[in-house]
């Protein structure tokens, strides 16, 4: 075991796509929490199908994918709060709304393209061959940014988590800190789509929130074990995806699936017990 972890530390694409996963996981754990109390959770959904829209549209005029995705994905993050506050469409309708359109149009692209591009292929479903050292750079920043933001920002983001009519009363702009979430979302969503693709990189920002609230029932608790549980998860489907030779994002998706079965199981227990010595 500790050979084979030795050899994939010697592979400079698996050292690199280590930290640019973990990073991504870690950000990704702490906005879904937010997301899932707020009941939002499909906004990393339905930004994936916009972030696989705006890939083809860039692939298909060959130009940079992450330079025309970051703008576009952050547009369609602002215009999804916008329809959901100020409009008769609502929560999840915006989302599909929205991301319907983005895939359709993805689609029909890569159609009349005759064929899809190998590139667009890893975006979709992710790679950890495809990590470049730019993707490096710009994934560190980004997440640097939203780490940031998160730790700065955190006692309003709580607050509008768990009751933004009262925030709203107590003179917090409520709207900003929404809009907040929501654009850090994005950018997690864009950078992550490299690693974990299109297609699964919203299962990093629910599935360690839905795990740790198997266990945890504080605010503080869910953050905390859901950062770490995220981490520990991508590391270990890492590491599978080399051991079994399967793909990363996949591997990665199941061990946080297994994460989450063996958290709804404690929690199933712990319940049980409480009743019983009550």
């Amino acid at each position: 075991m500790l050979d084979m972890v030795n050899e994939m530390l010697s592979m400079p694409f698996v050292v690199r796509a280590l930290i640019v996963g973990v990073l991504v996981a870690l950000c990704a754990a702490l906005l879904g929490v937010s997301l899932v109390l707020k009941r939002y959770s499909m906004i990393g959904d339905g930004l994936s199908h916009v972030g696989f829209g705006t890939l083809a549209i860039a692939l298909a005029f060959n130009v940079a994918p992450l330079q025309v995705s970051i703008p576009l994905v952050l547009l369609a993050a602002f215009l999804l709060l916008r329809l959901s506050e100020n409009s008769k469409i609502k929560g999840d309708a915006a989302i599909a709304l929205i991301s319907s359109s983005a895939l359709a149009v993805g689609v029909i692209i890569v159609a009349k393209a005759k064929g899809m591009p190998a590139d667009l292929f890893n975006y979709m479903f992710g790679s950890i061959l495809a990590m470049k050292t730019g993707d490096l750079y710009l994934s560190v920043a980004v997440s640097a940014v939203v780490l940031t933001l998160y730790v700065l920002f955190y006692n309003k983001i709580y607050a509008v988590t768990f009751d933004e009519k009262f925030a709203k009363a107590t003179g917090t702009k409520t709207g900003l800190y929404n809009m907040l979430i929501a654009l850090l979302t994005a950018l997690v969503i864009v950078v992550g789509m490299r690693m974990m693709g299109a297609m699964l990189i919203s299962s990093l920002i629910i599935f360690p929130a839905l795990t740790s609230m198997r266990v945890f029932k504080s605010f503080k608790g869910v953050v905390i074990c859901s950062a770490g549980l995220s981490a520990v998860c991508f590391i270990i489907g890492l590491v599978v995806s080399y051991a079994w030779d399967t793909p990363a994002g996949a591997s990665i998706v199941v061990v946080n699936l297994a994460a989450f079965l063996v958290f709804f199981a404690v929690g199933f227990v712990n319940k049980a017990l409480r009743h019983l010595c009550c």
